[in-house]
C-alpha cells in the first residue's frame, strides 16, 4: 500500500477490461505477432523452420517479467528486452524472432488488436444499457410528467418519452462505434519508414510475397484490411477516431446522469440506494445520487482525456516521432477503463431506477392549471365567449395566482376562473379539461414508434454490471 495505484484499477473498471489491457494480454499479443510473422515467413519460403514456429507457439504465455525488467534496465528498450526474454525460452527460434521487423510491428499491431477488442466490449455494455433503458421507457411511456425547458416548467411529456431522449443519444454513439469498428485496419509489418525495404531484400524483390505475408498475419488476428500506406506507425489519426467515440459515449452517459441528479433533487426519479448505504457522514438523512455523480465525474475525465489523441496526431513528424509513446500508454487505455467503468455504473443505475409516481403527479397537478390555459381558452370560445376578453381574464388571474405562489401559498388559478362570472366555463367544465394525459401530445405514440425501430441486441452483454461497484 506504499505505492500509487490508479483508482481505475482498484475501484472502477471491470475485471474484463482490466484483463484486456493487462501486461499478460499485451505482451502475450506481442508474442502471438512474432509467431504469426515467423509462420508467414516459413510458408513463404524464408529460412524459418516449422519447428521454430512451433517452439514460439509453445511459449507465448510463459513470460519472464523479471528477465525483461533486468534487460530493459540495461538496454533501455522494452521491445528488445522482450525479444531477449522470448529467445531465452525459445533457444532454437531465438535467431529468427522479429526477422525484418521494427518495434512498431508488435507495439502498433498489438494496440490495434486491444483497441478493437476493447471497443467490442464497450459495444456489448452500451447495448445492455440501451436495452435496459428501452424496458424502462416502455414501462413508463404513458406516465405524464412535467417537462422543462431552460430548467423552467414547460408542457407535459411522459417519463418514457424523456427516456427515449437518453436512448437516442446512446444510439447515435452506437452508430459511431460501429463505424469505427468497421473501419479498423491492421498495420502489418512495414519496416522502419513504412517502405518494407527489409522485406524486399528478404524476399529477393518479390513484392507479391510481401503483400501475402501481411495478409496472412492480419488474417490471424481477424483483420481483413491493412492501412494502404504508413510510416513506421499506423496513422495516429486513427487514435483520434477511437478516442472520439469513447468521448461521445461519455457525453451521453453524463447527460443521462446529470438529468437523473436533477430529477433526484426534485424527488421524482431516484437512483438505487442500498438498505445499509450511508449518504453522508454528518447528515444521516441524506440520500445523495453518488452513482450518477460518479458517472459524471468519470465521463468528464474521458472527455478531457480524448484531447490527447488529436494533439498527438497533429505532431507526428514525417515518418515517426516518439513523443506519442508515453502519452498513448496512459491516455488510451485509461479512456477505455473509464468508459468501461461508466457503463458498468450505468447498468446498475438503470436496473434500479425508482420512479416516485405520486411526487411526479404532484408536480403535474401544480402546474397543470397553467399548462391547460390554452385549452381552457379554446373551450371558453366554443361556449360563446369573446376570445380577447376570455384571454384577458385568464391572463389576469394567472398573474394573481403566480404572485400568490411566489408568496408561498397554493395555486388558486382554477378557483379564480371558476368563480369569475365573466369567464365562459363553470368549475365543473374547467375540471373536465384538466386530464394530464390530454397534454402529453404524441408522447406515447412516439415512444412506441421509437422503441419498435430499435436494433436487436441478441447475444450482447448482460444487463447487470460484472461485479459489485464500490
Amino acid at each position: 500500500m506504499n505505492q500509487y495505484e490508479s483508482p481505475l484499477n482498484s475501484r472502477y473498471a471491470s475485471k474484463k477490461m482490466l484483463g484486456l489491457f493487462s501486461a499478460d494480454n499485451r505482451y502475450g499479443t506481442w508474442r502471438k505477432l512474432w509467431t504469426a510473422l515467423a509462420r508467414a515467413q516459413h510458408r513463404l519460403g524464408l529460412p524459418v523452420t516449422e519447428a521454430q514456429v512451433a517452439e514460439l507457439e509453445a511459449h507465448i504465455r510463459d513470460i519472464d517479467y523479471a528477465a525483461v525488467a533486468e534487460k530493459e534496465r540495461e538496454i533501455h528498450h522494452d521491445v528488445m528486452a522482450h525479444i531477449y526474454a522470448y529467445g531465452k525460452v525459445c533457444p532454437n527460434a531465438a535467431g529468427i524472432i522479429h526477422l525484418g521487423a521494427t518495434s512498431c510491428f508488435v507495439t502498433d499491431n498489438a494496440d490495434l488488436v486491444l483497441y478493437r477488442d476493447g471497443l467490442r466490449s464497450v459495444r456489448g455494455d452500451l447495448s445492455a444499457v440501451i436495452t435496459a433503458l428501452s424496458v424502462f421507457a416502455e414501462r413508463y411511456k404513458a406516465l405524464p410528467t412535467l417537462g422543462y425547458t431552460h430548467l423552467q416548467p414547460a408542457q407535459l411529456v411522459t417519463v418514457g418519452k424523456r427516456t427515449c431522449l437518453w436512448i437516442q443519444d446512446l444510439l447515435l454513439d452506437l452508430e459511431e462505434l460501429d463505424f469505427v469498428l468497421s473501419s479498423f485496419r491492421f498495420l502489418g509489418c512495414r519496416g522502419t519508414t513504412g517502405t518494407e525495404a527489409s522485406f524486399l531484400e528478404l524476399f529477393d524483390g518479390d513484392e507479391a510475397k510481401i503483400d501475402e505475408m501481411n495478409r496472412q498475419i492480419a488474417a490471424e488476428f481477424g483483420f481483413g484490411r491493412l492501412f494502404a500506406v504508413s510510416g513506421q506507425t499506423y496513422p495516429r489519426k486513427f487514435d483520434s477516431r477511437i478516442m472520439n467515440v469513447l468521448s461521445a459515449i461519455a457525453q451521453s452517459c453524463y447527460r443521462f446522469a446529470n438529468d437523473l441528479r436533477l430529477l433526484q433533487h426534485l424527488r421524482q426519479v431516484e437512483e438505487p440506494f442500498g438498505e445499509a448505504q450511508v449518504g453522508s457522514s454528518a447528515m444521516a438523512y441524506k440520500r445523495n445520487p453518488m452513482l450518477s455523480e460518479r458517472i459524471c465525474s468519470l465521463a468528464r475525465y474521458v472527455m478531457v482525456d480524448a484531447l490527447n489523441a488529436p494533439l498527438t496526431a497533429s505532431v507526428q513528424w514525417f515518418e515517426r516521432t516518439l513523443d506519442d509513446s508515453a502519452n498513448r500508454r496512459i491516455s488510451i487505455p485509461e479512456a477505455f477503463l473509464a468508459v468501461d467503468a461508466v457503463l458498468q455504473i450505468m447498468k446498475k443505475v438503470v436496473a434500479g431506477l425508482q420512479v416516485n409516481e405520486k411526487v411526479i403527479g404532484q408536480a403535474v397537478r401544480l402546474y397543470l392549471p397553467f399548462i391547460a390555459t390554452e385549452n381552457l381558452l379554446m373551450a371558453a370560445v366554443k361556449k360563446g365567449g369573446d376570445r380577447q376578453q376570455q384571454h384577458e381574464i385568464i391572463r389576469r388571474h394567472s398573474m394573481a395566482a403566480t404572485a400568490r405562489m411566489k408568496n408561498g401559498e397554493d395555486c388558486d388559478l382554477l378557483e379564480r376562473l371558476g368563480t369569475d362570472a365573466e369567464f365562459a366555463l363553470s368549475a365543473d367544465e374547467i375540471n373536465d379539461v384538466l386530464t394530464p394525459e390530454a397534454y402529453t401530445g404524441r408522447s406515447v405514440n412516439q415512444v412506441e414508434h421509437f422503441l419498435s425501430e430499435l436494433p436487436a441486441f441478441s447475444g450482447e452483454a448482460a444487463g447487470l454490471p460484472e461485479e459489485p461497484i464500490l
